[in-house]
């Protein structure tokens, strides 16, 4: 299936589509300034006998009628750890079935940490996995096996049909996951940020307690821009409903649409300087602008950690 067929039709396959997605990212970042930068392998050597044939570049012997192996990286130093928050509040917008035209920030999560993962599979880079909403839902420590992966791959599959009811206290299970991965390792949270102005320095603190042991950590701040930034709803009366409270309120959107963007605005400036502060690497991700913002950061990371 072709990646324009995915646009519409509900995600049946994450791997297919993450490695199409992934696919697609590679052509375009060799026109960018990650060009040269190498996510399939280091370098060619020349074809020795009695080794494995398992990485012969047949194009290449096709070109120069000598035999080249891919010589790929040794183990690489870098494990990767991604973590989502599986809480209601990342359920929104609702939408009928999850596919590429029509994410809820749960789906844009999940197909992003999939071809994070294939990424990762490309470069020989080990990766874990954490999900959270009111208990630790799942966790799976950095591997780089295929049949971690595919485990992997399966979790996040099970989290696009998914449904939630509940608030998070994300704070806490950022300081467990902070006491299990014990070696270095490039941290990446999916999370959109809803939390109480308490909940906040509780949370920064469980980044903190992340930085502490050494790990380099990006915030995926994950938001829908058209409703959850500019508040674009049609001006018909709304009840707009907490869904991790049950709280609600009546209101037409236009009568509080500029205060509500100043607010909101302050609040996203605000969690940036916090990052800023606390040395770690804030990304604000709308879920209707695709995928390379998140896996440009990805290379980004890699070449500093």
């Amino acid at each position: 299936m072709e990646l324009s067929q995915h646009q519409t039709s509900e995600i049946k396959n994450l791997n297919l589509l993450a490695k199409q997605v992934v696919e697609g990212f590679i052509t375009g970042i060799h026109k960018s300034p990650f060009h040269g930068f190498s996510v399939e392998f280091s370098e060619h050597k020349l074809y020795n006998k009695g080794e494995s044939t398992r990485h012969i570049d047949w194009k290449l012997f096709a070109k120069t009628e000598r035999l080249y192996t891919k010589k790929y990286e040794e183990e690489t130093n870098l494990r990767c750890h991604i973590i989502i928050d599986n809480s209601a509040s990342m359920h929104f917008p609702i939408v009928k079935s999850q596919n590429l035209e029509s994410l809820n920030k749960i789906g844009f999560s999940a197909v992003a940490a999939a071809c994070l993962m294939e990424i990762l599979k490309r470069q020989r880079d080990a990766v874990g996995l954490s999900i959270y909403a009111d208990t630790y839902e799942y966790y799976a420590p950095e591997k780089g096996s295929e049949r971690h992966r595919k485990m992997l791959l399966h979790q996040l599959e099970q989290l696009l049909e998914s449904t939630s009811k509940t608030a998070t206290d994300t704070y806490k299970y950022l300081h467990e996951i902070a006491e299990k991965i014990h070696r270095r390792s490039l941290i990446f949270l999916f999370t959109d940020m809803f939390q109480t102005d308490h909940e906040s320095e509780e949370l920064f603190e469980a980044l903190r307690h992340l930085k502490y042991n050494k790990h380099e950590v990006v915030l995926f701040h994950t938001y829908d821009a058209e409703l959850e930034l500019n508040f674009n709803f049609d001006n018909s009366p709304k009840k707009l409903v907490d869904v991790e409270t049950g709280e609600s309120i009546d209101l037409y959107a236009e009568n509080i649409q500029s205060s509500y963007k100043i607010l909101i605005e302050n609040y996203f400036k605000a969690l940036k300087d916090k990052c800023l502060q606390y040395k770690i690497d804030y990304v604000p991700v709308d879920i209707q602008n695709g995928f390379t913002t998140v896996l440009t950061n990805y290379l980004t990371s890699r070449r500093k950690f």
